[in-house]
């Protein structure tokens, strides 16, 4: 029994190694080339030990740890939908839920049950612990575009009103404070593109 749980978890950390080949947008800061969806995960969960104090209510960083390790895995079936790309929400939202189906039912049930209900947990985004989860999911491709003179926004010609739209209700809503300082990078940064 236990040899078996074992092998199901070994395959499900085998599969979740293809994570590292998913490329996304945004570039690394010293834009040597674009991040990986592994690479940002793993990121996002050193932004949520680092800046837990910020959320906008109590929360439990080990779980928003977790959701963050475990947001985009999904992406190993279904690419990555970056905020830009002008996808349909309703279409990302059935492909990322049945990949996640195939990807914890990889697991043994009871883990993968926890692990999937982790995951919609962040996606319904309605918990503290998945408000701030999502805000920093939002923030740290925010902070990216600044420090590297634009990054997606330049490369998809997006405006300031965009930016303020498509990021400021997820980060403010979980992180408030991370917003305000959102909020003067993102002026500064559209002040001097002008």
């Amino acid at each position: 029994m236990q040899l078996a749980t074992l092998e199901k978890q070994l395959n499900f950390l085998r599969e979740i190694d293809r994570l590292k080949s998913v490329i996304r947008q945004s570039p690394l800061l010293d834009r040597s080339r674009k991040e990986n969806s592994a690479e940002h995960s793993w990121h996002l969960a050193m932004y949520a030990l680092l800046l837990n104090e910020y959320a906008s209510g109590p929360v439990n960083t080990h779980r928003v740890i977790q959701m963050l390790l475990l947001h985009d895995v999904v992406e190993i079936d279904v690419g990555d939908f970056p905020i830009h790309g002008g996808f349909s929400s309703e279409v990302q939202a059935e492909q990322e839920s049945r990949a996640a189906a195939r990807l914890f039912g990889l697991l043994p049930q009871q883990q993968g049950d926890e692990l999937l209900a982790l995951w919609q947990e962040f996606e319904r985004a309605e918990t503290e612990d998945a408000k701030f989860a999502k805000a920093l999911d939002r923030f740290q491709p925010l902070l990216v575009n600044v420090f590297t003179g634009g990054g997606t926004w330049t490369e998809n010609s997006v405006s300031l009103e965009q930016v303020f739209s498509r990021y400021g209700p997820v980060i403010e809503r979980g992180a408030p404070l991370l917003w305000t300082v959102c909020e003067q990078w993102v002026t500064q940064h559209f002040a001097t593109q002008a």
